[in-house]
């Protein structure tokens, strides 16, 4: 590692599911925050282990949906009633009977919007580059191993006392990942 490159993380190897999992419970514990954990496949149980929350995307995919519910109705009133009213027969200028298709649909393409924009913006993407793609111990992680790896960003990072963790935790095989 050269000594002008900046530090993005520790990253620490693991043979299989069980050790991961233990070394993620040992972090989270330990009161980290800006960590992460990548297997080659899911692993049962590895949010709980990890201390992770319920996912924030259903909240952007609701707030699409009632947006595009209410710009619908919204949209169809306001022309019917207001911008170019047609009387005819003695019928209402608005009826939410008739606004409910078109509507629904703007509900669940507003909906797909949102879970898609709060996607990208709850895991910071897009993302061109990521440091841990130029570790070539990393490229394991599609295959057969397990890697727990904590920024350098997070507040109770000092890389002696993380490096003990990690270590205490079973892992193989401990590295700094440059930027």
């Amino acid at each position: 590692m050269s000594t002008s490159a900046k530090v993005f993380g520790i990253m620490a190897e693991y043979t299989t599911p069980a050790d991961a999992m233990h070394a993620a419970e040992k972090v989270r514990d330990a009161g980290f925050r800006r960590w992460d954990v990548f297997t080659p496949f899911p692993v049962h149980g590895m949010d709980r282990a990890m201390g992770m929350k319920n996912s924030k995307v259903g909240w952007f995919s609701f707030i699409g949906g009632v947006t595009g519910y209410t710009s619908g109705m919204l949209m169809i009133w306001f022309l019917n009633a207001i911008d170019y009213p047609i009387i005819i027969g003695g019928k209402p200028m608005f009826s939410p009977f008739a606004a409910f298709p078109p509507s629904y649909e703007l509900t669940i393409l507003l909906g797909a919007f949102g879970a898609i924009g709060g996607m990208l913006f709850l895991n910071r993407l897009p993302r061109l580059h990521h440091p841990l793609l130029r570790n070539k111990r990393f490229a394991l992680a599609t295959h057969d191993r397990y890697f727990v790896v904590i920024e350098t960003s997070d507040p109770k990072f000092n890389e002696v006392e993380t490096r003990k963790l990690l270590e205490a935790a079973g892992s193989r095989s401990i590295e700094l990942v440059e930027e």
